[in-house]
């Protein structure tokens, strides 16, 4: 496919997982990327590895639930390259344990970084990409949007909420070329499960997880989309997938 010089990609949770496969991705696309994420070392050492392969990135500590991380993180993007072409959504948390035990600042958490920061990027790049005639945001969901497992109700409500989001914010760009597209993962091979040995949850069979790249793919295709068509919602799982159907 041809290489998209010149084009600009935010991406939160840059540092790690799937936000730091997404980047890798779309740099080798011909982007510039900024990896945004809490961990700001992590964020800078995904950059710093992008530009050994002479791929134009930056790596931001940003906090997405936090209005002035993300007011600050897109400004200065914006006076590095110019422009913002995609912003994807890939920050994430989660707490495995069941409403009668969660925390309500555990609660607060998940529904801020998973539901709230998706809003603030889209509102903090929203004037940029109308301004420029166009961009494309895209939200990462996941299989606990199309079903349910016990421990997981804040993580089930802030996914099921960001579909709904994504929806409504994709009607209200139309009219300004700008396209939303939510991806659905299924299970993935990254550090999501790290805490869990500590927590006494089995750790998931990785022969049933899929490799992020594959998911960061996806992403790059919905974003290359031609212009008078667009992926709307799109469900990638591996094929062994035990959350889906």
């Amino acid at each position: 496919m041809e290489q998209q010089t010149g084009r600009v990609a935010v991406i939160t949770g840059g540092g790690s997982g799937l936000g730091e496969a997404t980047a890798r991705v779309f740099a080798e696309a011909g982007y510039s990327v900024a990896c945004l994420d809490l961990n700001q070392q992590n964020a800078q050492q995904v950059a710093g590895s992008l530009i050994e392969q002479d791929c134009p990135a930056i790596g931001i500590g940003c906090d997405v639930s936090d209005e002035h991380s993300v007011a600050a993180a897109v400004e200065r993007v914006m006076g590095e390259f110019g422009r913002i072409d995609a912003a994807i959504n890939c920050a994430a948390v989660d707490y495995v344990v069941s409403v009668n035990e969660m925390q309500i600042d555990q609660w607060d958490r998940v529904l801020h970084v998973n539901l709230r920061g998706p809003f603030l990027i889209a509102k903090a790049v929203w004037a940029h990409m109308q301004h420029q005639g166009g961009g494309h945001i895209v939200n990462i969901a996941s299989t606990a949007a199309t079903r349910a497992w016990g421990n997981a109700a804040a993580y089930h409500a802030s996914k099921w909420g960001l579909v709904g989001f994504s929806r409504g914010l994709g009607v209200e760009g139309r009219d300004h070329g700008i396209k939303v597209t939510t991806v659905i993962p299924g299970g993935m091979r990254t550090h999501w499960f790290d805490s869990f040995p500590e927590q006494g949850i089995p750790m998931p069979d990785e022969t049933h997880l899929q490799d992020p790249r594959n998911v960061a793919e996806v992403i790059l295709f919905a974003v290359r989309m031609p212009a008078q068509s667009s992926m709307q919602e799109v469900i990638v799982t591996p094929v062994t997938e035990t959350s889906w159907p």
